[in-house]
């Protein structure tokens, strides 16, 4: 095999240690949310020291990261003799489970140009902040210091039960440029594309170099963290507005694609590499269950 992938996806790691170190704690919480929650959800502490050590974490610092999580209610540890196995707590795995959606499954929603409308102007002021935060954690975006708003598609749920706020439901007139310009002015959307703008460019040469020569296992298996670990990071503050409301050239578009694409080409190489290295208490992980072979839409 020639060495045009590993030097590739050397880079990309190399990118992420320039830009900011990676914090092993929050990468510990995408190994288990994309790896091993699939493959029965718990994992021998040896095995983790060993893929840790894929992203040049060491062991002192994993080991101390793991005893934060399980403090912060993140994990929970068992042991069997003297070996320690780690899993999610359920508070934990339903912290994942909630970005799951968003990381793997989210598609176009529907939407006719209706708004829910929250007007908070009722509250006074510690209580307009902790309803202006509740909401934003929602998706909705700011029209108005008091005035927050969210399109009504396919894909919303119900608004939280906030006492206190005026609800309203608004059809937007104007058609697409109107919807463009609100979708500018409500949400911060310059950033979320400056993220995937940097996402489309420390991936892309991958996604060349992927296709044109195999990865050995524990590169795939590399490559498949760092790239949900950063995909994870941008989508969760990515307010999946609908197409309509979101500028001509949105970037998401393109890094979903990217993702995707980079996703399913190492995910065969990265299940190799966990059937061979990585062990739970009851031995080796189990066979993945059908979610993993559902992500990104296919399976």
């Amino acid at each position: 095999m020639t060495t045009e992938a590993p030097q590739a996806l050397d880079g990309v790691l190399g990118s992420f240690e320039k830009r900011r170190p990676l914090r092993a704690g929050s990468l510990i919480v995408t190994v288990f949310g994309d790896a091993i929650v699939p493959r029965g959800g718990s994992l021998w502490l040896g095995a983790l020291l060993d893929i840790m050590a894929l992203f040049g974490s060491e062991a002192g610092l994993v080991r101390t990261a793991l005893s934060r999580l399980v403090q912060e209610g993140w994990f929970e540890r068992s042991r069997a003799g003297k070996n320690s196995y780690y899993r999610l707590s359920p508070e934990g795995a339903r912290m994942f489970a909630a970005a799951t959606h968003r990381i793997y499954h989210v598609q176009e929603p529907a939407w006719d140009g209706a708004f829910r409308v929250a007007i908070l102007s009722g509250l006074d002021a510690k209580a307009r902040i902790a309803a202006r935060d509740a909401l934003a954690a929602e998706g909705f975006g700011q029209q108005a210091p008091t005035v927050l708003i969210r399109p009504v598609t396919s894909a919303t749920d119900a608004p939280p039960p906030i006492d206190g706020l005026v609800w309203l439901t608004a059809q937007l007139e104007g058609g697409p440029s109107a919807a463009r310009t609100l979708g500018a002015s409500a949400w911060q959307l310059v950033p979320v594309a400056d993220s995937y703008g940097r996402f489309i460019e420390t991936f892309r040469p991958l996604a060349a170099a992927s296709a044109q020569r195999k990865l050995d296992p524990a590169d795939a298996f590399r490559l498949r963290i760092l790239l949900i670990h950063e995909y994870r990071r941008i989508i969760l503050r990515d307010p999946l507005l609908p197409k309509a409301m979101l500028p001509k050239d949105w970037p998401g578009l393109e890094a979903r694609r990217l993702c995707r694409q980079l996703y399913r080409a190492v995910l065969p190489a990265a299940e190799a590499w966990l059937d061979a290295r990585a062990l739970a208490q009851d031995g080796p992980l189990p066979a993945p269950d059908r979610d993993l072979r559902r992500r990104f839409g296919e399976g």
